[in-house]
């Protein structure tokens, strides 16, 4: 891919929060999805090692898509990029750095959001057209280690931490520059119902919009 071909920008987020559903059956991908969006949640992933992850993306996608960017995780080949877009799926995320990953999405006109860890990572995602950057796992570098690497990359980079991040955390994050968090088992764990999934996702937007506050 020539370093030219524009990546997709983000939406245009009222809050930069991710909805991470690692283990959601597609029985309980619509009632789960709906308590997360009537929440405040822009975007959710399903991650392809989860059961049947194609179909609850296209569940989610039809129910939930023209308000909600949907898409998958874990996403490792070109192949698995085009099989999420047939499912209608928009985002892509990944826990690494894969030139064939980033590529597919850019030509499908999907998000995508790769997994970096080092500046040297981080700088080759953007090359290869990644929309945003997920700091992974983002509890090892922590708040001090993002905002370190964050100084060497192109000030309008959009950051995201991903991986042992709670909404306890996001103050923290949001000094180092981090503007998307996603949220893995602290919001929701495999068998969830939508009942359990709906009062964690309450406290995490609560959480997320008192952080102007607290910055301020």
């Amino acid at each position: 891919m020539h370093d030219d071909t524009p990546a997709c920008p983000l939406p245009a987020f009222k809050r930069g929060l991710i909805a991470i559903l690692r283990g959601l059956t597609p029985e309980d991908a619509e009632p789960v999805g709906k308590v997360l969006a009537e929440a405040g949640f822009e975007a959710i992933e399903v991650p392809l090692n989860s059961p049947r992850p194609l179909l609850s993306v296209e569940k989610l996608a039809k129910r939930l898509g023209e308000s909600v960017l949907i898409g998958a995780g874990t996403v490792l080949s070109a192949e698995s990029v085009r099989d999420v877009a047939q499912a209608g799926g928009r985002l892509i995320v990944a826990p690494n750095v894969d030139e064939s990953v980033l590529t597919a999405a850019v030509v499908q006109k999907l998000v995508s959001m790769p997994g970096v860890f080092t500046p040297t990572e981080a700088l080759q995602a953007l090359r290869w057209g990644a929309s945003a950057l997920k700091f992974f796992p983002a509890v090892t570098l922590g708040p001090a280690g993002i905002g370190a690497i964050r100084t060497i990359l192109p000030p309008d980079t959009s950051i995201g931490a991903v991986g042992g991040v709670a909404e306890a955390d996001f103050p923290a994050y949001w000094r180092a520059g981090v503007r998307l968090f996603g949220l893995g088992s602290s919001l929701y764990k495999p068998g969830d119902k939508a009942a359990t999934v709906a009062a964690r996702a309450k406290a995490v937007i609560t959480a997320y919009d008192a952080l102007h506050n607290h910055i301020a």
